[in-house]
């Protein structure tokens, strides 16, 4: 079953890949090239994976919180304040992510 979740398109773009689930910086070594940051939030201890991700999903911030702004400056889409993302996302699931229009696809496997 596909699900599609909402959130504020804060950077532009879409993709696929799959969602890598990071709950903080003691995980930062999991995250791999082609992900998608799926996260709380972000501060500037964060930045680095901004290079590595295809995109960036948060369950909190807006078009001026720090995930916003460094995704547009990396040039990757980003959706926000999308609830409960940790909890509603598989780690390494596919997803799709639409930075434009504001929506997070959890792709079907099956």
């Amino acid at each position: 079953m596909t699900v599609v979740f909402t959130g504020t398109a804060a950077s532009a773009g879409a993709t696929l890949g799959p969602a890598r689930l990071i709950h903080g910086p003691d995980e930062f070594a999991r995250f791999q090239s082609g992900d998608i940051l799926v996260c709380r939030t972000t501060d500037p201890a964060w930045t680095p994976l901004f290079g590595m991700a295809s995109a960036v999903v948060t369950e909190n911030g807006g078009m001026l919180s720090h995930a916003a702004i460094v995704a547009r400056e990396f040039g990757i889409p980003a959706v926000l304040g999308v609830r409960a993302a940790l909890e509603l996302l598989t780690d390494g699931g596919p997803l799709a992510v639409d930075g434009s229009r504001g929506t997070v696809t959890r792709l079907d496997t099956a």
